[in-house]
């Protein structure tokens, strides 16, 4: 979310209430509760930690007002109402957020200390191009990208033309994102990175990669 840092809180309040009101849920997790519907046999509520948010009670007249009579409630987390509620309509979408304040060559630096402080915020001035390597790194971390090198059998890697990849992407993915037949040709591989106990070590399909993985794979 790019803000105007001249603006101080009132532009990310703004917004933050916006995405609040149709549903969006920024830098939360979904709420760790158990909700389904039946058709009968009234409400079966439970919990495995202590709640001191809601109660059995505030459930049933919660269900209630969504004129739902029967369904099986388990809180794994204390949890509130409105995260409740959130479970109940079933539509809200959780994402992260990166707030990132530009223009901060025109406050006070310490307005800038205070913003850059804050959780999930990263500032920044393109007009003097000041921290923008960080932001970059912060937008890969968010983004949960990761960028692998591919290696062919005696020569060196290709550092210029890196793979981009969802964090928590194996062998198998990066095969098929080099060509759709290569995994059904795959015999094994040679990665060269963090994500090995040495290097290079020789993996198989279900091997995750990791960042800046080197990946060398060898065909049947």
């Amino acid at each position: 979310m790019m803000l105007d840092a001249t603006k101080g809180d009132v532009q990310r309040a703004l917004l933050e209430k916006e995405l609040e009101s149709v549903g969006i849920r920024l830098n939360r997790i979904k709420p760790n509760i158990y909700f389904k519907p039946k058709k009968g046999g009234g409400l079966s509520f439970n919990s495995t930690v202590p709640l001191t948010q809601c109660s059995e009670k505030l459930v049933q007249l919660i269900l209630h007002e969504y004129k739902i009579f029967n369904a099986e409630v388990l809180f794994r987390e204390d949890c509130t109402p409105d995260e409740f509620i959130d479970v109940i309509v079933g539509n809200r979408v959780y994402m992260p957020c990166l707030y990132v304040y530009n223009k901060v060559d025109q406050i006070s630096i310490e307005e800038v200390d205070r913003l850059a402080r804050r959780p999930h915020s990263v500032v920044i001035s393109c007009g003097m191009k000041l921290n923008l390597d960080y932001l970059l790194e912060r937008l890969w971390e968010y983004l949960a990208l990761i960028c692998i090198y591919t290696k062919k059998r005696g020569e060196r890697p290709d550092f210029n033309d890196a793979i981009i990849m969802r964090r928590g992407a194996s062998v198998e993915h990066v095969c098929h994102r080099i060509h759709r037949t290569l995994a059904s040709q795959f015999k094994y591989a040679l990665v060269w990175g963090t994500s090995t106990k040495y290097s290079p070590q020789r993996v198989g399909l279900t091997h995750i990669m990791e960042h800046e993985d080197v990946i060398q794979i060898v065909k049947k």
